[in-house]
């Protein structure tokens, strides 16, 4: 065997280490459901609705809002607005002839970026539990009183849930979210987790914090925030929402991409939590650093040195492995890899990882997003 492949076995290993102990550790833990001491309960509740030219689908969603399984009385929807279509005044005449919750609605007429609308729609929700959901997102009908039975729990200020539908039948995002649904569920039994999801989160109102006005991880940014202040954020797979997504491997970037710069971009400006805040920065925070920072990089240096031993060991033919992961790459991204589709998913998302340590590193990314219009289509 040539130094080359060597280095990419032990390069190999050293990627795989880290996994291997959170495997072994979930195994000994067995985490089931929420660790949250759950109780029936019905707070008022504000939910947080940014849109952004949503003129197609904002019906659909004011209807499935209006179909939650919680008692109306006690819901105000705080909408924050920056389109430049007519989503508004749709808005407004929906709720002619809707007097089932009270509408607050916020106008902006320069677009600022989702974490400065947050921010103005958080200071204007008024009520105990305030919960954040996306326009493209879907949520059943128990949604708020198992959000509500999480935060009964003294310890618990904010939940966070799991995608149980891929709307537009994406196997990568499945698989990929399968495997995310037990990370989360890990480290909300051993602290609390750090990933917090868009299309549905829910915290106490009294423990609000202001988002940073550049954050591109807005939810989870501010999960962070209520943890290193002494709250405990938790994932329960009971507290449930569904979302589109693609499986094509390039608009897969274009949806995720800015999403991991803004994790990466977090991690980074909180590197001083690590160690701190008992289990969530000794055992939490390290292995997200691994997961997001690390672990891409080492793969793409994996497959380079790998690459070239086995040229130098085979010659030509050692092309044959970047051949066959570009074949297992073409082939995930066609959701027909079976039993090893979520392998494939977890690798997707250590290449939008990639990108996104390359795209900080160059400066790039801001607060603003794009409505894709094919997830739109899925949704509706």
């Amino acid at each position: 065997m040539n130094v080359f492949a060597a280095a990419a076995l032990g390069l190999l290993g050293v990627t795989a280490a880290p996994y291997l102990v959170f495997l072994g550790l979930y195994a000994w833990v067995r985490p089931e459901g929420s660790p949250a001491a759950k109780e029936p309960a019905e707070p008022t509740v504000s939910v947080v609705l940014p849109t952004y030219n949503e003129a197609r689908i904002i019906h659909a969603k004011l209807d499935d809002l209006l179909e939650l399984d919680y008692p109306m009385a006690k819901i105000e929807l705080v909408v924050v607005d920056s389109s430049t279509d007519e989503t508004r005044s749709l808005i407004r005449e929906y709720f002619e002839d809707v007097d089932a919750l009270d509408l607050v609605l916020i106008e902006e007429d320069e677009r600022r970026g989702l974490a400065p609308a947050l921010n103005e729609a958080y200071e204007a929700a008024q009520n105990e539990m305030v919960v954040k959901t996306d326009c493209d997102s879907k949520l059943p009908p128990d949604v708020l009183r198992e959000a509500a039975a999480n935060l009964a729990d003294e310890e618990v200020d904010a939940v966070t849930g799991r995608n149980v539908e891929v709307l537009g039948g994406s196997e990568v995002e499945s698989g990929y979210r399968g495997v995310q649904s037990h990370i989360q569920q890990l480290e909300s039994h051993l602290d609390s987790t750090l990933i917090f999801h868009g299309p549905f989160s829910a915290f106490e109102n009294d423990a609000l914090l202001s988002i940073d006005p550049n954050s591109l991880a807005d939810d989870t940014e501010l999960a962070l925030k209520i943890r290193r202040q002494g709250g405990r954020v938790v994932f329960d797979p009971a507290v449930e929402y569904m979302e589109a997504s693609h499986s094509a491997f390039v608009k897969r970037r274009k949806q995720k991409d800015r999403r991991a710069m803004g994790l990466i971009q977090l991690l980074v400006q909180h590197r001083d939590a690590l160690g701190r805040y008992g289990r969530y920065g000794m055992v939490v925070l390290p292995f997200n650093w691994w997961f997001m920072i690390a672990s891409p990089w080492l793969l793409a240096l994996t497959l380079a040195v790998g690459t070239v031993g086995s040229v130098i060991a085979f010659g030509v033919a050692g092309l044959a492995l970047p051949l066959v992961f570009g074949l297992f790459t073409y082939l995930g991204q066609k959701d027909v890899l079976g039993p090893v589709q979520a392998l494939y998913s977890l690798l997707d998302t250590q290449v939008s990882l990639l990108r996104a340590c390359v795209e900080l590193l160059r400066g790039k990314g801001d607060g603003t997003w794009e409505a894709d219009a094919e997830l739109r289509e899925a949704f509706d």
